[in-house]
């Protein structure tokens, strides 16, 4: 962070939630370089990201083994926000089937009210982060929840690695519902069913003009989040993302 020199970070709560790391140590070391904490994202149990099949089969809240603990990590979770004063937690939810009649979709949004009323409870707000599902049934899934307390985490290049549609008509789309976006880029796959590649924000396949135009005309202020996660030399790449947000927005990322 002090690298890069950004001033907030989106940060993962579950080695917090778990004590692998220390919250207080943590927070002490981001404000050593001037850095705070402003949103906080969640795993589910046993996710496999190798493969795109992998993930459809293990990610978010559709394996029922998994079900009651990511529940109950859902409310460790929360009481780490409320501890560290931030109101807005994302998540994959996983992969929701866009068909009203299949058989999986009642439980699944039975699950996802759960998940909400646990982060409401202490007044932090539920973002699914995009690409595991189109902008269609995402926003379906919002209108059946009808939970104010519940948005979306967009993420541009999830839609092109998912091959979930085109990532500014998406952005369009799901506006009204974002909380927060991710800052990332990618490449298609040449291979259908399998993944994209995750590349340097700007050498990859979102057109971030018209991914911007959709911010300003939609009067969109949400916190940018500038997410790496493949690479070399990430802290480059992400200083990279951040000239380009500086470039389009004339703001400091």
């Amino acid at each position: 962070m002090g690298e890069i020199g950004v001033n907030a970070v989106q940060l993962h709560l579950d080695p917090l939630r778990t004590g692998d790391w220390s919250t207080k140590a943590t927070v002490e070391a981001l404000e050593a370089v001037g850095a705070k904490v402003v949103s906080g994202m969640m795993g589910m149990e046993a996710e496999d990201y190798s493969t795109l099949e992998s993930i459809q089969a293990t990610g978010g809240v559709r394996p029922d083994e998994h079900w009651e603990t990511n529940l109950r990590a859902a409310h460790g979770n929360a009481a780490v926000a409320r501890e560290l004063g931030i109101d807005l937690v994302s998540l994959h939810a996983g992969f929701l089937p866009h068909d009203p009649s299949d058989p999986e979709r009642p439980k699944l949004i039975k699950r996802l009210r759960e998940l909400d009323e646990a982060f409401k409870a202490v007044g932090v707000r539920l973002a699914f982060e995009t690409g595991q599902e189109d902008a269609a049934t995402l926003l379906a899934v919002l209108e059946e929840l009808g939970s104010e307390n519940v948005g979306v985490n967009f993420d541009p290049a999830n839609m092109i690695l998912y091959a979930m549609g085109d990532p500014v008509e998406s952005f369009e789309r799901l506006a009204p519902h974002v909380m927060q976006v991710h800052i990332k880029d990618a490449t298609k796959t040449l291979t259908p069913g399998t993944w994209g590649a995750e590349v340097p924000v700007g050498t990859g396949e979102v057109d971030w003009d018209g991914f911007f135009s959709v911010m300003q005309k939609t009067g969109l202020s949400v916190g940018m989040m500038i997410e790496r996660e493949a690479g070399d030399d990430r802290a480059g790449d992400i200083k990279i993302a951040r000239a380009l947000v500086d470039e389009k927005t004339g703001a400091q990322a």
